[in-house]
């Protein structure tokens, strides 16, 4: 009798034991549901020109085609491209997704370098992201050996076209909505001697907007993708969410191939 008691004590701690296996495995499904699979990027973390902690998730694959420089739209981070940069893996682009210093949050994924930057008291107004973005673009060139592919979303698609302009180490650009965003900037005279293969795209109703302040840049290779669908502000018009995403991915891929 006391053999068998034992025996039921036994079995019963063994199957709480696998239930709560089961549940843990059952939340994991769940975070990778959320975040994509956790394997397939990398957090890293490196400094901005003033010394503020960046930090970035690193999308890498075996012999990239180019690299791709991430940036986000206003209240965001890193997490607004998620989707994309595994897309562009499949495609067969390395990416670096990065947290500015002026976002929030983006697909539940917390934006560390602003929120570092608001514990030191820094400002974050859009312009002061700019040495996030150009310490960026320096440490993805020393990983790449070459010049990156600049991509920005709403704000950071203005600091985009403006850093393109005259820092060697972009080889093109691409801004989803961008606009006179920037205080004490006027993006359209600033980027008039932009000479490089540029990507520009927008919600429909922001087309002229975006064609307004490309209309006058130097460079002869430029798309500007006009969706007939009404579209998004910034990046998200790559979300699969996004009615339309197809044609805005079509456009995108194709000026993408033809820098390769």
């Amino acid at each position: 009798m006391r053999l068998f008691s034992l025996l039921s004590i036994l079995l019963f701690l063994f199957s709480c034991t696998l239930s709560n296996k089961t549940t843990t495995k059952s939340n994991e499904k769940k975070l990778i549901a959320a975040h994509g699979n956790m394997t397939d990027f990398k957090t890293i973390t490196f400094p901005s020109k003033d010394g503020l902690t960046i930090t970035g998730d690193l999308y890498s694959v075996k012999d990239s085609k180019n690299f791709i420089l991430l940036c986000h739209q206003a209240g965001f981070s890193r997490g607004e491209y998620i989707e994309a940069a595994k897309k562009l893996n499949n495609l067969g682009y390395s990416c670096l997704a990065i947290d500015q210093r002026s976002g929030k949050v983006a697909n539940n994924v917390i934006n560390e370098t602003a929120k570092l930057a608001k514990e030191k008291g820094l400002d974050t107004n859009y312009f002061d992201a700019k040495p996030d973005i150009d310490s960026a673009i320096d440490y993805a060139y020393k990983l790449h050996g070459n010049k990156i592919i600049l991509v920005g979303s709403s704000y950071s698609a203005a600091l985009s076209l403006l850093i393109a302009t005259t820092n060697d180490k972009v080889k093109a650009v691409a801004a989803f909505s961008p606009g006179e965003y920037l205080d004490g900037v006027n993006l359209t005279e600033s980027i008039l001697a932009l000479n490089k293969p540029t990507f520009v795209t927008s919600s429909k109703k922001e087309i002229e907007q975006v064609a307004s302040i490309i209309k006058n840049i130097k460079s002869k290779q430029v798309t500007h993708f006009k969706p007939e669908v009404d579209g998004i502000h910034g990046s998200r018009v790559l979300w699969k969410k996004t009615v339309g995403n197809k044609t805005y991915w079509k456009s995108f891929i194709d000026f993408l191939s033809s820098i390769e």
